[in-house]
């Protein structure tokens, strides 16, 4: 069997822990394969140790059969191979092209050639159905145009083999499935493809094979048409796993969250949220369901006090919030996981342990009279991370160097904790493997159940189905329909969230 990529027992160690242990992955030419695990299994690791980021303590490495020593990032992209990372790499305030080209400018006369590069890219882009416009700034286009560039970036460089990492994570359904129709596109020219996700749907839509690893080890690799889904979750987390949510049917009671005609305006003064009336109850999940770029963002910016609003009210429970700084809000008894981990719910370089008690720190017992008691800090970390399965090598630990779905179960932890009136989820389960999803859905309901109301914000439409007790269609800034799960689907939704059926607005 001719193999364009061999990892063959790859070992990778950090101080303290074993990312990899022994593990091989096998790549043909002309295949999309999956490589699945939980949150912190090792996937990202391994997948550095092929593009150079890393070296392997042991093990080897061979690109269409010859044996390869892969020193850097530009070693791997003279073999053809190019990573798309899950956090993107781009300069924001660059155009698509000035970001493409970085590193490797085509001169002309001494300076960059930038006209004939926008025609490269322009065309590059065409060929694989991208459609990205070479001349825009990255800081205006959208986070799935985002990640065409960085594929892009890829293919400009020559690479053969793509590796994707978590590339649906920050994706909506539509975009998602455009990603799918480009990595066919880039199979059909010769390309080959590994894909690291732990969305199983996708896998079993999209890849030929999935090799699955399970706390630093590798499970073992098939073929998806010999696969289900339901074998694949149980190999990646070691037990059965519940797809649907068990809850008992919701007791709503008083009203905590009331917003009347609100208004919220962009650094363009353009409404986004356009005489908004919502209401969340104590003991009950409302599910906020719409298609990315609709006001959800800049509503639940507004609500959580990281945006202005421009009129209108918010009250939690009878208080007026409105405009109130983020910790006066916080303080009157709201939670946030926010949508953006990175640049609202964690200080990257501080540890994990630090992270934990960002709402609190300034509180009795973490501080007195302005000390920092870290004894304590970490004693609450400690137990937070134990309950919660956050996967580090210790407290200390800088909250970068975690995985994605580690850090969001961190700052789930440290909301959740807090035990608010109110629980905005944003996105709250993007980029967890199918166990940790589970885990906080079930602690979602648990919130509900304890009398707390929650609302929850999500791209994907079967958690918005399967967790919510009511749903809320947003659609260009105003809620235009209120719909039991029961009474719906993902068909009728969609058509909610795409604006038909408006006079449905309201309706109980």
């Amino acid at each position: 069997m001719d193999y364009v990529i061999e990892m063959l027992n790859i070992r990778k160690e950090f101080p303290g822990i074993v990312a990899n242990d022994n593990i091989t992955v096998q790549l043909k030419k002309g295949e999309i394969h999956a490589l699945l695990g939980e949150n912190g299994a090792g996937k990202s690791t391994l997948m550095n140790v092929l593009f150079g980021l890393y070296q392997p303590e042991k093990g080897e490495i061979r690109v269409n059969g010859q044996k390869v020593n892969i020193t850097d990032p530009n070693a791997a992209n003279d073999l053809g191979i190019g990573m798309v990372h899950q956090h993107f790499m781009l300069v924001e305030p660059f155009t698509v092209t000035q970001n493409i080209i970085l590193g490797n400018e085509p001169t002309k006369f001494g300076g960059v050639n930038i006209k004939k590069a926008e025609k490269e890219i322009q065309e590059l882009s065409d060929r694989y159905g991208l459609r990205v416009d070479a001349t825009a700034k990255i800081s205006d286009i959208s986070v799935g145009m985002q990640q065409r560039v960085e594929i892009l970036k890829t293919l400009y460089r020559g690479a053969d083999v793509l590796i994707l990492d978590e590339p649906t994570a920050v994706l909506t359904p539509q975009e998602i499935s455009e990603l799918m129709e480009i990595m066919n596109s880039l199979i059909a020219e010769g390309k080959s493809i590994i894909l690291i996700t732990h969305k199983l749907k996708e896998i079993m839509q999209a890849c030929d094979r999935v090799t699955v690893i399970r706390k630093g080890k590798g499970i073992g690799t098939l073929n998806i048409p010999d696969t289900t889904v339901t074998e694949l979750a149980s190999l990646m987390v070691g037990r059965e796993v519940s797809f649907e949510t068990k809850k008992a049917p919701a007791e709503p009671k008083e009203t905590v969250l009331n917003i009347e005609n609100l208004f919220v305006r962009d650094t363009r003064k353009v409404d986004t949220v356009k005489g908004l009336n919502l209401d969340v109850r104590a003991g009950e999940i409302v599910g906020l369901a719409g298609i990315d770029g609709n006001g959800q963002t800049e509503l639940i910016e507004a609500i959580t006090g990281l945006t202005k609003s421009h009129s209108g009210s918010i009250k939690l429970k009878d208080k007026n919030i409105t405009n109130l700084s983020p910790r006066k809000v916080t303080e009157s008894g709201l939670a946030h996981i926010p949508q953006d981990r990175h640049k609202y719910g964690l200080v990257l370089d501080f540890p994990i342990g630090e992270n934990i008690v960002l709402q609190t720190y300034y509180q009795k017992p973490y501080s007195k009279n302005g000390v920092l008691n870290y004894k304590e800090i970490y004693e609450k970390a400690k137990a937070l991370i134990e309950e919660y399965d956050v996967r580090t090598p210790d407290v200390y630990t800088p909250a970068r160097a975690l995985s994605g779905g580690n850090q969001q179960k961190a700052i789930i932890s440290r909301e959740i904790d807090r035990s608010p009136d109110l629980l905005i989820a944003a996105q709250p389960t993007r980029g967890l493997d199918v166990g940790a999803i589970e885990f906080i859905h079930n602690k979602l309901i648990e919130e509900r159940d304890k009398g707390r109301a929650v609302l929850l914000m999500s791209f994907e439409l079967d958690e918005i189905l399967d967790v919510s007790d009511r749903i809320a269609v947003i659609f260009d800034g105003e809620i235009v329909a209120n719909v039991k799960p029961e009474d719906t689907n993902e068909q009728e939704l969609g058509l909610l969230m795409a604006g038909s059926n408006k006079e449905k607005a309201g309706a109980e």
